[in-house]
């Protein structure tokens, strides 16, 4: 999609603070950053959101999470953890129509979120 933020971010359009990319997705910190560390994890395929993804998505959906894994360690989360959160739609608190997920750790994180 030509005016969503993400795509953009994708082709490069828009600078960010990427930490990880490949054929498949793009990671890179998030602009407001909630925890010490905040980044996204991407899909370069655009899926407005996790329910909306397809069938035939599910392995990169996969690969999306296990690299937001691999990734939080990398960044210092692997000792004492992380939050991995996927919103959806308007009432899930999406902002960015194009799935994405949040990875944040660096301190505790609180149950229920504010």
């Amino acid at each position: 999609m030509s005016d969503c933020i993400f795509c953009r971010i994708i082709k490069g359009e828009i600078p960010s603070d990427t930490i990880y990319e490949d054929g498949d997705m793009l990671a890179f910190r998030d602009i407001t950053p909630q925890a010490p560390v905040h980044f996204l994890v991407i899909p370069k395929k655009h899926i407005g959101s996790l329910m909306e993804a397809e069938r035939e998505d599910a392995s990169l959906l996969g690969k999306l999470l296990h690299k937001a894994g691999e990734l939080a360690a990398e960044q210092g989360c692997s000792e004492r953890g992380a939050r991995f959160v996927i919103n959806c739609k308007s009432d899930g608190g999406q902002t960015v129509d194009h799935l994405h997920i949040h990875v944040l750790g660096g301190r505790m994180m609180m149950w229920p979120p504010g």
